[in-house]
């Protein structure tokens, strides 16, 4: 009887000590920090599509993971090798396998923080998203360049650009390209409120023709905001007076005609070029945006101050403010004073 209870006594200590060393490795496996161990915090990028495997390689080439055995453990125990979800996951200091893979079964990914501005042409605008997104810039030109496309959002592959609205906004890393024209198109129709769209009607413009100029007041005032609604205005008044039918003669539409953004002098010889966003030979409004107009630009369109001014020339001063005028006897004045002042610092193009 001793001998039996020596022996149960013996066995019970053996399997509290087996049951003690499994519970303290499995405590390890799933608590113990096995990713960016004692490092800063990172993000691993899972492709759409991908598998457990391609996790574990990026994990391995990234130096994310310290124990790959415990995590493959784990992540087989927990299904997470049937469950992969694509997207882009912050990885936290000293993050444990349990924590890290409850987060990539569920797909509790962390959004891009995508922001855009300073673009002029479509190819800029697909190269800087392609950057901050799993989308291919290829094939987002490739959507907004399909007219039957761009046609389902109101716009042309022209003016599809200006549903693009200047601003950060969070989105998904693998978001797809069509799903990013979606929210591009909600977001702009959120801007475009009915205040908004009342006040395009009012100067007889749409809401794409109230970007086409903004776009350009934009690109004539782009250091001080204050100034755009007065520049707004001369641009009103020049399409919409009745004594004379005036160009709108946009220096900013001439550069971007010639793809030559580093030009500071507008010549004649530059004015002879055959396009349509020639504004010295062409009547009314480019064909499309000359960039991508901020909300501030294009606010500044629809309150556009009212004055009699027809003409404005960049101050001698270089303050980056204009000298307006009202008579182009005036304004000949004022280009004269700019002129010299270009001269005098010997900026010739």
């Amino acid at each position: 009887m001793f001998k039996s209870r020596t022996l149960l006594a013996g066995s019970i200590v053996f399997f509290s000590m087996l049951l003690a060393t499994f519970s303290f490795y499995f405590y390890q496996i799933a608590q113990a920090p096995n990713l960016q161990v004692d490092k800063e915090d990172t993000f691993l990028l899972v492709p759409s599509g991908a598998g457990y495997r391609t996790v574990m390689d990026s994990l391995k080439k990234n130096k994310i993971v310290h124990d790959e055995l415990s995590f493959s453990f784990l992540a087989k125990l927990l299904k997470y090798q049937e469950r992969v979800k694509a997207g882009r996951y912050r990885i936290k200091k000293n993050m444990n396998n349990r924590e890290a893979i409850l987060m990539l079964r569920a797909g509790r990914q962390e959004p891009v923080r995508l922001t855009f501005n300073n673009i002029r042409l479509k190819n800029e605008l697909t190269s800087r998203l392609s950057k901050s997104l799993e989308a291919d810039s290829t094939r987002l030109r490739s959507l907004m360049s399909d007219p039957a496309m761009v046609a389902e959002y109101g716009f042309d592959t022209t003016t599809i650009v200006s549903m693009f609205l200047p601003n950060t906004y969070e989105v998904y890393w693998n978001t797809s390209s069509k799903e990013l024209l979606d929210r591009m198109h909600k977001e702009y129709q959120k801007f475009w409120t009915d205040e908004r769209k009342q006040k395009a009607e009012a100067i007889g413009f749409t809401p794409v023709q109230v970007s086409v100029l903004a776009s350009i007041v934009e690109a004539e005032q782009g250091r001080w905001a204050d100034e755009r609604p007065r520049i707004a205005g001369v641009y009103v008044n020049r399409m919409t007076s009745r004594e004379t039918d005036y160009k709108l003669q946009a220096d900013p539409t001439l550069v971007f005609a010639h793809g030559d953004f580093g030009m500071r002098r507008v010549l004649t010889g530059h004015k002879q070029i055959n396009s349509p966003y020639n504004t010295y030979k062409f009547r009314g409004l480019p064909p499309g945006p000359i960039n991508l107009p901020s909300p501030v630009s294009i606010d500044a369109v629809l309150n556009y101050e009212k004055h009699n001014y027809l003409y404005f020339c960049a101050r001698e001063d270089f303050s980056g403010y204009h000298a307006f005028a009202r008579t182009y006897e005036q304004h000949l004045k004022n280009a004269r004073l700019y002129q010299a002042a270009l001269n005098s610092k010997n900026i010739m193009k």
